[in-house]
């Protein structure tokens, strides 16, 4: 099965633009290739399962079913009723995620399909760059600076965890996930921590290894739960430490940024404390842990965030 995906980074708060996405019969708003379309049936447009019918410029008549819509993560999905090229299972999803280090949007835009053999890559191609990448470029300069509406919503952690973070990181995502691939090299990213060893010896890509640490006057022990190098992230519990939390799970994942070759990288955290202490130990883990070693990482390495 083929894959088509172009990433980008818009400059407007997630809500802004997902405010101008989300509305399936929309294209014409943002989407410079379409001029008309309509919702069959005079069914709203967001009503999953309504199917949107538009033309291209040349002409094709393209027919859409909305699969899902979900105004809690930013993401929808579709098909095709009516192809736009000679491809068979088609599924199609937007997704958008906040950027929370300057209050931006990384957007992505995928589908997968079936091409016939003779055409393996020609409308992976097409797909990815004449149809999702110029649909980003032509809605950059709607949303370029556009605030959210009043009374907006964003999910509080989101998503549900109870820290949660993300910047850009101006290297490609190979790159930047081969050093923070290695569990036991947060001491060369992270100014705060120090004497970062694995216990006993073991290999720092071991799932179920340990990694004992400094950071400041504190002393940790966290072990890694999962190492997953196809969407490039990583999760670890802490199983020592001084702070008043108790189930502390965490970890990072990137994502490329097609549009600049570029990276995308969150950061979450769960745990259980009161919320007197969680008053200083969400805004605390997310701007002098997480976010300062993606900056680490990004100044070290790349020079600077995206």
């Amino acid at each position: 099965m083929a894959r088509a995906y172009a990433s980008t980074i818009l400059d407007a708060p997630v809500e802004a633009v997902w405010d101008i996405v989300r509305d399936f019969n929309g294209l014409p708003a943002w989407n410079a290739a379409i001029a008309r379309s309509e919702i069959e049936d005079g069914l709203d447009s967001d009503v999953v399962g309504c199917v949107r019918r538009f033309h291209l410029p040349d002409g094709t008549l393209v027919r859409e079913r909305l699969l899902s819509l979900n105004d809690r993560d930013y993401s929808f999905t579709y098909n095709f009723e009516t192809p736009a090229f000679p491809v068979t299972n088609y599924l199609a999803r937007m997704r958008l995620l906040p950027v929370t280090d300057g209050d931006r949007t990384f957007a992505e835009w995928e589908a997968t399909f079936d091409e016939a053999p003779a055409d393996a890559g020609k409308y992976v191609d097409i797909v990815s760059n004449a149809v999702f990448q110029a649909g980003w470029d032509s809605l950059k300069p709607r949303v370029a600076g556009r605030a959210a509406s009043a009374g907006a919503q964003r999910w509080s952690g989101f998503p549900p965890s109870k820290a949660w973070c993300s910047t850009v990181i101006d290297g490609p995502v190979d790159a930047v996930w081969s050093i923070i691939r290695d569990f036991a090299g947060m001491g060369g990213w992270h100014d705060d921590i120090t004497k970062m060893h694995m216990l006993d010896g073991v290999r720092s890509d071991k799932v179920s290894g340990t990694r004992d640490f400094l950071f400041g006057d504190g002393h940790l022990n966290e072990k890694l739960l999962h190492l997953d190098d196809t969407e490039r992230s990583f999760s670890y519990f802490i199983t020592k430490s001084g702070l008043p939390w108790m189930n502390y799970v965490s970890g990072p994942r990137l994502w490329p940024v097609t549009d600049g070759n570029r990276t995308f990288g969150t950061w979450f955290g769960d745990w259980v404390a009161s919320p007197r202490d969680d008053v200083a130990l969400i805004p605390n883990t997310e701007q002098n842990v997480y976010l300062k070693a993606f900056h680490t990482v990004a100044r070290r390495h790349f020079g600077r965030t995206g």
